[in-house]
């Protein structure tokens, strides 16, 4: 399964964008989707629609919708992660009052082969592999969906696995939802990508802000000649340049996943061939041999190479990141920008703006 390449570059543009900065990407969106981005903001203004996001972990799903409702608007667009929903009942269920209006809500809208008392006590005692229901997991995600009114839907983590499929494709009258236009969006993402993030990424001690020796520096790198390795410097004026550090285990990379990574793919595989499911197809990923014909080279994501010159000071320079490909094909890694252009452009031709 190869997802095709979406091709965003157009011929008779040559103006170049610094994605990194807010206000260059806000106008590359402009320049490259305005009007399926005029059409889309229309339809929003009285329409909404569910979009269930599917791709393996750290393949960028967050990142994608944050950019889409960073573009229309946060009180026309909601993203709702399971995971996040669930670990906020962690929180509730410490509180006695906010346990009981929890439990009071369940009682009126589960409905399932479990007991609520088994349920909570599985919320409560979650550390094992088992999953925790699926009809309590819709449960609260139309408690979480009544909270935000009436939005447009990215939702993160429905299906889980392959049997939640089905309930996806219902999802709508399952919580006894409105009308909406539904569809998937499935993300195809090399394994490689995700290992070199995992690998490299360090976070700030104090505020714990991420960042990443490979892919996203901070202002100020040093060296550290004594222990041999480069260090980022926390741009954070409060955390006076503490230097940011990996966390435990992220030198194993995907290894500690890899039984997530394959179940995921088997979702997305399972998703890709069902009929009467409009389908979003984001590709992170180009050969190089086709990236000139595709891409321009500001989508592609730069790499980021560090020299030691002498006295812990350090030369920092970029190239095109090159990684291999889930097939062992020679790619570069494209921004999130070009990836989200191609879900606004879909998103508008499923919406048949």
């Amino acid at each position: 399964m190869e997802f095709p390449i979406f091709k965003t570059k157009i011929p008779g543009k040559t103006k170049k964008f610094d994605l990194t900065d807010p206000v260059q990407a806000s106008e590359y969106f402009e320049d490259k989707a305005g009007e399926e981005i005029a059409k889309i903001k229309k339809y929003l203004q009285k329409n909404t629609f569910v979009a269930y996001l599917l791709g393996k972990k750290n393949a960028g799903k967050g990142t994608y919708s944050k950019i889409f409702a960073d573009i229309f608007g946060k009180d026309k667009v909601g993203h709702i992660s399971v995971g996040d929903v669930v670990r906020a009942v962690d929180l509730e269920m410490a509180d006695p009052q906010k346990k009981k209006e929890l439990i009071e809500f369940l009682k009126k809208n589960y409905r399932g082969y479990y007991s609520l008392e088994e349920i909570l006590k599985s919320q409560e005692n979650r550390g094992t592999q088992k999953l925790l229901p699926t009809e309590y997991i819709l449960a609260l995600l139309k408690r979480e969906i009544s909270k935000l009114g009436r939005k447009a839907l990215f939702i993160d983590g429905l299906p889980r696995t392959l049997d939640q499929v089905s309930y996806s494709l219902f999802f709508r009258e399952l919580i006894g939802f409105r009308d909406d236009p539904d569809f998937f969006i499935l993300i195809q993402i090399p394994e490689a990508v995700i290992d070199a993030r995992i690998k490299s990424r360090v976070v700030c001690p104090k505020c714990q802000t991420p960042r990443n020796l490979k892919l996203l520096i901070t202002k100020e790198v040093i060296y550290d000649e004594k222990e041999g390795k480069f260090y980022l410097l926390c741009d954070n004026p409060e955390c006076q340049k503490a230097r940011m550090v990996p966390k435990e285990g992220d030198e194993l990379g995907i290894e500690p996943i890899r039984d997530r990574l394959v179940s995921d793919g088997q979702l997305i595989q399972q998703a890709f061939q069902l009929y009467g499911v409009p389908k979003v197809l984001l590709r992170n990923s180009v050969p190089v041999n086709q990236a000139k014909e595709m891409v321009d080279d500001y989508e592609i994501t730069p790499e980021f190479v560090l020299e030691h010159i002498g006295g812990g000071k350090v030369k920092v320079s970029q190239k095109p990141w090159v990684v291999k490909d889930d097939q062992g094909v020679d790619s570069y890694s494209l921004l999130p920008q070009p990836v989200a252009l191609s879900m606004i452009k879909q998103i508008a031709e499923i919406l048949e703006l």
